[in-house]
């Protein structure tokens, strides 16, 4: 009420890094990993587009099956991000596409949903995906599947 005082206080931990986190080198176009990101949900698929951009890599996004087949055809990506669950073609449509057209054979394919029973796991390997991971995603896993990826492609 009126005459009376509140006093609020925030704590704000401090992160102490132990190690120094390493520093990105510079590398050369070739070095960079072409990925297609493809969700429904824009603000999933936007802020992770941002993320890996931040990490050096060329990012398309889709927000639906269809559009993200021509991104895929138009970019030609090194990596394509699909979930599975998109309106017009699932991801599971896009990866059976991509795994019959001329080019687009050797594109690692990461199935990227909240989708994990074992069931859906064996789905996704038989349309064609090289890899599946749940949401939310472990962003480690994802740069791990990427610099696999990219390893991959130049064998």
């Amino acid at each position: 009420g009126k005459g009376k005082v509140s006093a609020f206080e925030v704590r704000i931990p401090l992160v102490v890094q132990q190690e120094p986190a390493p520093v990105a080198e510079e590398t050369g176009e070739d070095d960079v990993t072409r990925v297609l990101l493809a969700d429904d949900n824009r603000d999933a698929a936007d802020s992770r587009a941002m993320l890996l951009r931040k990490k050096g890599h060329e990012v398309f996004v889709a927000y639906d099956g269809v559009q993200a087949l021509k991104e895929c055809l138009l970019h030609r990506p090194d990596v394509a991000v699909l979930d599975l669950g998109m309106p017009g073609l699932n991801g599971f449509e896009v990866a059976e596409r991509l795994r019959h057209t001329p080019g687009m054979e050797r594109t690692f394919l990461i199935a990227l949903t909240g989708w994990g029973q074992q069931g859906d796991r064996e789905r996704s390997k038989a349309a064609g995906f090289d890899a599946h991971l749940t949401k939310p995603a472990d962003i480690g896993k994802l740069l791990a599947l990427l610099r696999n990826a990219k390893e991959r492609t130049r064998a």
